[in-house]
């Protein structure tokens, strides 16, 4: 992803993170990695929120609470699910992504999908892991270029 994202024109971006408590030992990584990408990028802590929720499956319910609140340009959903023997994965992963995806659309937000969805534990530890290794941290530059990109279209001129 470019590292150099343009400052967002009308001021620092307000971000909204909702996280699952739900194997949280990985999504703790998550979280620092997203903040970590928003304090480099200009996004102060007093313009971060953190909300955590019990698991994934109440993810989208938090950020459809959050984005009625207004006060957020671009929120960032991070959890983990882990596959297990059962069919049970399929629908809390299936249903979180599909509320998330629904609370973008219907607020015109952007909401970032930081959800880990991974066959073991392992796989999940990869993809939490430092530096350009943290999905967290990726999820985050992808909220900040969204809401630039969105502040962008706003400005221009209609042609």
């Amino acid at each position: 992803m470019n590292e150099t994202v343009p400052a967002a024109p009308d001021g620092p971006i307000r971000i909204g993170i909702a996280a699952s408590r739900f194997n949280q030992f990985i999504v703790d990584q998550l979280v620092a990695g997203a903040r970590d990408a928003l304090s480099r990028h200009g996004v102060p802590d007093s313009s971060q929120t953190l909300l955590w929720v019990p698991g994934a499956f109440e993810l989208p319910l938090v950020a459809d609470q959050m984005a009625r609140t207004g006060r957020f340009d671009a929120l960032i959903a991070l959890g983990a699910v882990i596959r297990g023997g059962t069919p049970h994965f399929d629908y809390v992963a299936g249903e979180c992504a599909h509320g998330l995806n629904r609370v973008a659309l219907d607020h015109g937000l952007p909401v970032s999908f930081g959800v880990l969805t991974t066959d073991n534990i392992e796989q999940a530890l990869e993809r939490a892991g430092t530096g350009e290794g943290n999905k967290g941290y990726d999820v985050a530059m992808v909220a900040i270029e969204m809401v630039t990109t969105l502040r962008q279209l706003a400005s221009s001129p209609n042609e």
